[in-house]
């Protein structure tokens, strides 16, 4: 993201070692990064002018959206600088001496433990939810049981002096979640000169007739954006009514505008959250 300057503060979930914590790392290596206990404490630090930028996650490719951050976008004034893929992988690490015939309890953040649910049952461990899995790997080192064990990624073992018992204990090999990092102003990050695709991050609301959400792919299409993403999340307040997220992709040649003022006139309500050029995965 060429933010190279230690004066940058960026807000993340979880304890070092968290994915949000290693993602953050990634994206912008010289910030210092800001623990905070939820995504909305996170996300106000941003707001009310604490940290520069959040990095919260929105989407995970095995548990799908991460509702509560969708909510805090819609209702919130931050804007999407950039979507960054992470790769986890899931890991079950122990204190030095435990192994897979030690461990009787596995202690991790609930998706984690989901995502492993696999493994887990074959080996018949017990199980535990902590808020997140670096929180979880913190515990177990804390308490220096080789029956009790965490499932956190390799940074986190290194961090809290842990041995991996066993690497990859994932269900799925494609486990991905999806980083949005967050700022105060709209910041178009484009670049006209690669070939990397131009997106735009949308929320919008539509009348509740039939072919609403018709006339929308329909107005994307025409100005050469395709709808890579859609979700719809239930509007607060208000029963069996929704409010849509969209990530639109176009090239060199595609419209923007256009295709924002075109979406203007067949929905209620439209907020574009980031337009920038699409970020290749984490490494």
């Amino acid at each position: 993201m060429g933010m190279n300057n230690s004066n940058v503060r960026v807000a993340y979930t979880g304890v070092e070692g968290a994915f949000a914590h290693i993602a953050a790392g990634k994206i912008m290596p010289d910030a210092t990064r800001v623990s905070y206990h939820s995504f909305r404490s996170a996300y106000m630090a941003v707001v009310n002018g604490e940290c520069d930028y959040a990095v919260l996650p929105i989407e995970n490719s095995f548990a799908g959206e991460v509702g509560q951050v969708m909510d805090l976008l819609f209702e919130g004034d931050l804007y999407i600088r950039g979507i960054y893929s992470l790769h986890v992988t899931q890991n079950l690490l122990g204190v030095k001496g435990s192994s897979e015939a030690t461990v009787k309890k596995v202690i991790s953040h609930y998706q984690a433990l989901d995502q492993c649910c696999e493994y887990l049952g074959r080996m018949g461990y017990e199980t535990e939810t902590a808020t997140n899995t670096a929180a979880a790997a913190k515990q177990v080192a804390a308490m220096k049981d080789e029956r009790i064990a965490a499932i956190a990624s390799l940074e986190t073992a290194k961090l809290y002096g842990l041995d991996v018992i066993k690497a990859n204990i994932n269900d799925v090999a494609d486990n991905t979640t999806k980083f949005a990092v967050l700022e105060r102003r709209m910041s178009e990050i484009i670049d006209r000169d690669s070939d990397k695709t131009d997106v735009y991050a949308i929320m919008f609301t539509i009348p509740n007739e039939p072919g609403g959400l018709a006339k929308i792919l329909m107005t994307l299409g025409i100005f050469g954006y395709n709808m890579r993403v859609i979700r719809s999340r239930p509007l607060k307040g208000h029963n069996w009514t929704y409010y849509f997220y969209t990530e639109a992709e176009g090239d060199k040649s595609s419209l923007g505008q256009a295709m924002i003022e075109g979406l203007k006139k067949n929905c209620q309500m439209v907020k574009v959250l980031g337009h920038y050029t699409e970020v290749d995965e984490l490494k």
